[in-house]
This record gives C-alpha cells, structure tokens and sequence, in this order.
C-alpha cells in the first residue's frame, strides 16, 4: 500500500455570508472562497471508490475505522483508520461489485451481540453482513434481496442504510437498486434478525417515490429523529418515516434547485439529538450542498438551503459525517468523502464547518 498522504496548509474557509444571527431561510446561499482539504486522504484501492462509512470505537475513539467499498467486479470492502493507512488484515476481497456500505450496532445474533458493516453485492442481490471491528462474515456468502421481484434490472442493488430504532431496539435495514418502479415501491426494507449467530431478513415494506430520471442510491438514516432520506438522482432529495409502523408518507421533497448534476451521497452531522446538518453531493460541482437537520422555525419537514462547501474531491458519490470526537485530529468529528482518484478524503469538521455551520462542542 502506498503511505498514507498529509495534507498541509490547512487554513480556515472565508465564508461569504450573512449574518448566522438571521434565521436559516433567510441566509443567502453562498460558496465558499476557496477549497476545504482534507487532512489526510487514504490510500488507494484498486479499482473505484465508491461509498464510506465510520465504526466508532466508543472505548477508544482515535482507533475508529473507516470503512470503503472498491466498486467493481473483483471488488473489496477496504479498512482504514483515521489517518487512511489500509489495513491488511481487515480487507475484504471477492465482493461482486459492492457500491454502498453502512455501519449498524448492537446486533444480537442469540449467540453474541455484534456491531455490523454492511454492504451490497450488485451482481448478486445480495447484502453481505460483517462483524466489527474483525471483519468476519456473518452469513458466508451473504443474504438474498428483492425476491420475488420481476426482471433482474430491478434487483441491481445499489444503496445499503442501516436504521436502529432507539425505543424498540429493532435493526432494520434499507435497499436501493440501479432502476424500479415508479409506483412509490423502490426501496425495500428489511428487519434483520439474529438466531444461532446468523442473520435472517424479514421484509417489512416497501416504500419511496420515483422520478423515473436516473436511480436512487444514496440513503441516510437519522435514527434519533426517526427519519430516512434518500437522493433521486437529478431530482432531489426525499424524506419519509424510517419505523416502518408510521406510514409511507413522503414527509419532505427538497433540495431540487441549484445541484449541476446528479444529486449524490447524503451525511448527517448531529450537533444534539435534534440539531444539525445534512450534507448532500452535487457530484458534477464537488460541491456540498447543505441543509437544517431540524427543518425551518416553522416546519420541521422544511430544508432550505443553508451554504454550499467546496471541497478537493474529485466527482464525490458517497460521504459520511460523525459528530463524535474522534482523537486529537478530530476534537469535533470528521467528514469523509469518497474522490473519483481511488481514494477516501478525510477532513477535520470544523474545516468543513468554517465561519458559518456549526461543531458540535
């Protein structure tokens, strides 16, 4: 593996803005002077980065990984720590073109309570489930979707979110694919059961709206709020429920104007449990455009534009945001992004913060 690259000269963004006194909605959208860096950018896989996700080691949280997908056929599940040296030992190879991966935690198994990565096999339907931080399978071989649909195109998995609910403790998880139907079906989502230290998936619905454009892949669960997001590719972004008991109404439909291209990878970054950010790509700009987790004063169901950040990556698709401090590079979490050069880029929050969002303290 190549060494690891520091990126120096680290100097704060110069935001133009108004006031942050002025209530969101009111704040003129803005870009920022220059480009964020990031502090370190992980070594390079082999053939396409694809989509990150964080474990937090809550004992130890400078020893936290960072997990990638290398989309291709002959492609792998990549571990990092946080200054982006791969680490050998925990890769995981022959996954057949995986594109999303999530992060989920106190899995109980029956026989064992295990945090989780998951990821989706493309060319095979299938979801592929890893215990952490080991990164030994669960189910050799991993756990068939979309059964029972009709015609392999749509059952090309693409996007993976993993949902715990904080008062059942259920774990759930979301699937989207390369193409679907229109009819508000797209996205299927799955209870994930433990027995005898394996998983079993239990359909329990199948919910979300569909242009019909491009594809849905990009997926984010606010677990404390309850809510799920996901991007429709040259649309915009929409929100429903994630406890499937609430309904299948689409709560919030934002984010349709300003983005060049397609509408890409979605992070959230938690000030408090009700507060925050929702960082979305604009894939053709290497642009963030972001957005108030809790909605406008108003409505919580509202998502004006709050600033766009532009940063080094490259055609960025996947990202992740954790709140948590994560060591001395990281005394208010970390933003990571996949860049279009075979690399993850990993940057201090308040470098993405700047002048005008917020760290959590």
């Amino acid at each position: 593996m190549t060494t690891n690259r520091l990126i120096y000269g680290l100097t704060a963004v110069g935001l133009l803005i108004s006031s942050c006194s002025k209530p969101v909605q009111q704040q003129v959208e803005t870009v920022a002077e220059s480009l964020v860096k990031p502090i370190y950018v992980t070594d390079s896989v082999v053939h396409d980065t694809d989509d990150p996700a964080v474990w937090v080691n809550f004992r130890e949280p400078a020893k936290s990984l960072i997990i990638g997908t290398d989309k291709d056929a002959e492609g792998a599940l990549y571990v990092f720590d946080l200054k982006g040296n791969a680490i050998d030992s925990l890769i995981v190879r022959d996954i057949q073109r995986p594109n999303n991966v999530d992060v989920g935690y106190g899995l109980n198994l029956g026989d064992r309570t295990v945090d989780f990565a998951v990821t989706g096999e493309r060319m095979t339907s299938k979801l592929r489930f890893f215990s952490l931080p080991d990164m030994k399978e669960i189910n050799a071989g991993g756990v068939e979707v979309y059964e029972g649909e009709t015609g392999t195109d749509f059952r090309d998995l693409m996007g993976v979110a993993v949902y715990q609910d904080k008062d059942s403790g259920k774990n759930y998880v979301i699937a989207g694919r390369k193409n679907g139907p229109t009819d508000g079906t797209y996205l299927w989502q799955y209870e994930i059961l433990g027995q005898d230290g394996e998983i079993t998936l239990n359909l329990v619905r199948k919910f979300g709206s569909y242009s019909g454009k491009k594809e849905i892949e990009a997926i984010a669960v606010d677990a404390e709020l309850g809510y799920v997001y996901y991007s429709d590719e040259g649309v915009g972004v929409k929100k429903y429920h994630a406890d499937p008991a609430k309904g299948n109404e689409e709560l919030a439909f934002f984010a349709k104007e300003g983005f060049s291209d397609d509408h890409e990878g979605i992070s959230i970054y938690k000030l408090d449990d009700t507060t925050g950010y929702i960082l979305v790509s604009d894939q053709g700009a290497d642009l963030f455009h972001v957005f108030p987790r809790e909605g406008s004063d108003s409505n919580p169901h509202e998502h004006p534009l709050i600033t766009k950040i532009p940063t080094s990556t490259v055609s960025s698709d996947g990202s992740e945001s954790i709140s948590q401090a994560l060591g001395s590079d990281f005394p208010h979490g970390l933003f990571v992004a996949m860049s279009d050069d075979k690399t993850f880029q990993i940057y201090r929050w308040e470098d993405i913060a700047g002048d005008i969002l917020k760290s959590k303290k």
